[in-house]
């Protein structure tokens, strides 16, 4: 009598820039998805396995799934792990336009990151060259941000003269995630979606199609895991008022 789709934002953001298609460019969860089966017992062939020994790792992409990238490779024995992140480095301590109670915009460290990585901040990849199609080096500049306008917006230029070029024997994307998979249950139901691809919902987490719900991210976009949490509660709260009609 009701669905909820609550099926997370699944797709991830990619690296649209020359030589993204050599091999050694994978994206975050090719490689760590891979890593768990890995470590469950399965056995995959090796043209498939994605391994990070003896390799420099360059992440891109500053969160918790750079992180996991990061930890992954060290313990494959990567011989160097390099994170890369577009925006520029957090303050040690909140600023005055981040009071409490908006979330800490402050530096951390994750214990990933602590094992040992080289973290760089303000960072644009601009290509991916290799040799014989696989990729060995990453070409990058560095940003110069704004100040927040009044909206806490930025914008960025690059440096001139600031080129620089990483080794780079294995390149993990952990850019994030854009919107859930537009598979069948949302072709064949035809929902409705906002701009930026999620499911369209109105007051109560109703999508187009009456009946069906959404919560969490597939109707917020990628976010943190106590906003699913409340959505779900909000959510079955909805549904039930919708069954009792």
């Amino acid at each position: 009598d009701a669905v909820l789709l609550a099926t997370g934002a699944g797709v991830p953001r990619d690296l649209t820039v020359p030589g993204r298609e050599l091999q050694g460019v994978h994206l975050a969860m090719e490689f760590l998805t891979q890593n768990n089966r890995r470590v469950i017992g399965d056995i995959l062939p090796p043209e498939r396995q994605i391994s990070a020994k003896g390799k420099h790792v360059v992440v891109i992409g500053g969160g918790d799934t750079g992180s996991d990238c990061i930890g992954t490779s060290i313990r494959h024995g990567a011989a160097s792990v390099t994170q890369l992140e577009l925006l520029p480095k957090p303050p040690d301590e909140r600023a005055v336009r981040n009071p409490w109670p908006e979330w800490p915009l402050v530096l951390r460290t994750s214990s990933s990151q602590e094992e040992g990585c080289e973290r760089m901040w303000s960072v644009d990849t601009k290509k991916l060259t290799g040799e014989n199609g696989r990729v060995t080096t990453l070409h990058a500049v560095t940003l110069a941000w704004s100040e927040p306008d009044a909206h806490g917006r930025r914008s960025f230029k690059e440096l001139p003269g600031s080129e620089f070029t990483l080794k780079a024997d294995l390149v993990l994307l952990a850019m994030g995630f854009v919107h859930l998979e537009h598979g069948p249950l949302v072709q064949e139901w035809e929902l409705a979606l906002d701009a930026r691809g999620n499911l369209q919902t109105a007051g109560g987490y109703m999508t187009s199609v009456p009946g069906v719900f959404a919560a969490g991210d597939s109707m917020a976009g990628a976010s943190l895991v106590v906003r699913a949490i409340n959505h779900g509660r909000r959510a079955a709260a909805a549904i039930d008022a919708f069954l009792q009609q």
